[in-house]
């Protein structure tokens, strides 16, 4: 009989951590983070879809420039 492991890791990350962070910040009016912007303030859950994007745009342009003729 053979044994099965498997193993699953699921956490927070690095950008789930730092937007916790900038939200007990500006909630408790702690530091400059108290006057960001709240778009600032989320910025951690969204700026990896947009760096995903601007990853995927260099790709395109760079194909486009130097692909096959």
């Amino acid at each position: 009989m053979a044994k099965s492991t498997s193993s699953s890791s699921s956490g927070i990350g690095v950008f789930g951590l730092t937007f916790i962070v900038f939200l007990v910040l500006k909630l408790a009016e702690i530091g400059v983070v108290a006057k960001w912007s709240w778009w600032w303030v989320t910025s951690p859950l969204w700026a990896p879809v947009c760096l995903l994007i601007a990853g995927f745009v260099v790709y395109v342009i760079i194909v486009f420039l130097f692909g096959k003729k």
